[in-house]
């Protein structure tokens, strides 16, 4: 029997992407008695999306606008979900995403210009459920860290190729997962959404035999530092997120009874993110209570970018095809304010490279010349209001 959807059996959720990710969510989003609008497309309207239930798939932006009455945008594209949400937000329709990549190079345009939200289900919605969760606890946080079981800067095309077929993701999604650039990008996005620092450009990510004990070595070094951090640790085989944390003295023994040790450092874990079966959680939150619904965004003010790092040496002329998930160029966090020229991996689609850039080397923007866009804009007003703001 299906779940009652209570009074929001007719609402239409419009969906933008017909990626892996998209088809779970459309099955979710009918399975739970909503009705699943439009979805946005950028190939052929006839061609075999593979979807597990009857769609509309359309080409038009405004289409889905015009037919949704909420948005999920999962695209992975940060200059298309910026288009997107745009419109949304002038419409006055509101967006769920699972999109890190947009929300950390535009999102923080959009934060109260509309019902905006990262959804449960991804590592950064997952950290900011276990965040309410902790902090109604009365736990004071000092590392939101995430789980990272494999790490290669420089993966080969033939190993993405293969890992890629098998996972059933797209090849710029498996590269993007492996040379670390997606998980940066994720603690980027939970540092400015929970108003953390980092500790270093490119994160700590100590080995651990366990996430206890990774925890415990992160929250030492937020102690030492002062100040919560977002960072996270490699563990093989896990896909947790966790929160290492302080609790006033007089819970000790009730803790350590409920064996959760002996402190000063406890760890929150979550062993899971189920994307595509939570964001329903997310979906039903935003219809329900509007603006309250908000789980997480890239903030107003954001402090922490996610810088674009040379793979290989890149001759004058080449054109980067592709940023994120690419074989020229992964992604670092790093503070803005330390290098306020960096270039967003989120904008560099298309870049054409005025400058020979060597292998390791931070782009900056006279290295590049970056096409016109909506969200090469935005980050541009972005960075001249921080300049504002900062004066």
């Amino acid at each position: 029997m299906s779940p009652d959807p209570g009074p929001f059996s007719s609402t239409r959720i419009g969906i933008v992407g017909t990626g892996f990710m998209a088809r779970g969510i459309a099955h979710v989003v009918t399975a739970q008695g909503l009705k699943l609008g439009p979805v946005l497309t950028r190939r052929p309207v006839h061609s075999s999306f593979s979807f597990p239930i009857d769609a509309e798939f359309i080409n038009e932006n405004r289409q889905l606008i015009d037919e949704s009455d909420l948005i999920v945008e999962c695209s992975g594209d940060p200059l298309h979900a910026t288009e997107v949400v745009a419109m949304a937000m002038d419409a006055g329709i509101p967006v769920v995403t699972m999109n890190s990549e947009f929300q950390v190079t535009t999102g923080s345009w959009f934060v109260g210009k509309g019902i905006l939200t990262e959804g449960e289900g991804d590592q950064p919605g997952c950290l900011a459920a276990l965040r309410r969760e902790a902090l109604a606890m009365g736990f004071q946080p000092l590392v939101y860290g995430n789980v990272k079981g494999f790490l290669n800067h420089h993966p080969t095309r033939s190993d993405m190729e293969y890992f890629s077929a098998k996972q059933g993701t797209s090849i710029t999604q498996t590269t993007s997962f492996t040379d670390g650039t997606k998980l940066q990008i994720e603690q980027a996005f939970v540092a400015n959404a929970f108003g953390t620092d980092i500790y270093r450009p490119g994160l700590l990510g100590p080995a651990a035999d366990s996430v206890e004990e990774g925890a415990e070595t992160l929250a030492g070094v937020a102690d030492m530092h002062g100040a919560p951090i977002s960072d996270y640790i490699i563990l093989p085989g896990s896909g947790a997120v966790f929160i290492a944390a302080r609790h006033d003295n007089f819970h000790r023994p009730y803790l350590s009874y409920m064996k959760m040790g002996d402190g000063p450092y406890y760890t929150l874990v979550k062993n899971y993110h189920l994307c595509h079966l939570e964001v329903i959680k997310t979906i039903f939150e935003v219809l329900r209570l509007g603006e309250q619904g908000i789980l997480m965004d890239n903030s107003s003010r954001p402090r922490i970018g996610v810088a674009a790092i040379a793979k290989r040496d890149l001759p004058v002329d080449y054109v980067i095809e592709q940023g994120i998930g690419s074989f020229d160029i992964r992604g670092e966090a790093i503070e803005i304010a330390s290098q306020p020229d960096h270039v967003p991996i989120g904008l560099l689609k298309g870049a054409r490279v005025v400058r020979r850039i060597p292998r390791g080397q931070h782009l900056s923007m006279s290295d590049i010349e970056i096409p016109d866009s909506l969200a090469r804009d935005l980050w541009m007003k972005l960075v001249a209001q921080s300049r504002v703001q900062a004066a």
